[in-house]
């Protein structure tokens, strides 16, 4: 896999672990910026993830198939260190790093990480 192949494919397992059973398309595209900020990359990613069966899309609003969902206890492991938070940018000293099937994500903060699973 090359580094769009990747990004697309994380985007997606993190789309398809959203708790939420609906969410605005905006509120979807915040959690998918953490893995890309590349306009054609997100819209893939969303495409990608509508042709799986991850996600639906109606007049800007994102229903969630439900498939599953990030554990805080096991899919989400720390590190200490001196990070940048990947969605906010603040430097932090514990970073919160996702396990997805496709790769990891991260850095975050601990606010952060709870916003991109869904938990806040």
């Amino acid at each position: 896999m090359d580094g769009q192949d990747d990004r697309i494919e994380l985007g997606v397992e993190l789309l398809s672990k959203l708790e939420d059973p609906e969410l605005s398309l905006a509120d979807a595209m915040d959690r998918i910026e953490v893995v890309t900020r590349d306009p054609a990359a997100v819209r893939e990613i969303l495409d990608t993830a509508v042709m799986r069966g991850v996600i639906e899309r109606e007049d800007g609003v994102v229903q969630t198939a439900g498939s599953g969902f990030v554990s805080q206890t096991s899919d989400v492991v720390t590190r200490e260190g001196d990070f940048d938070c990947r969605r906010c940018g603040t430097g932090i000293s514990t970073g919160h790093f996702i396990q997805l099937e496709a790769g990891e994500l991260g850095p975050f903060g601990s606010s952060c990480v709870r916003k991109v699973t869904g938990r806040e």
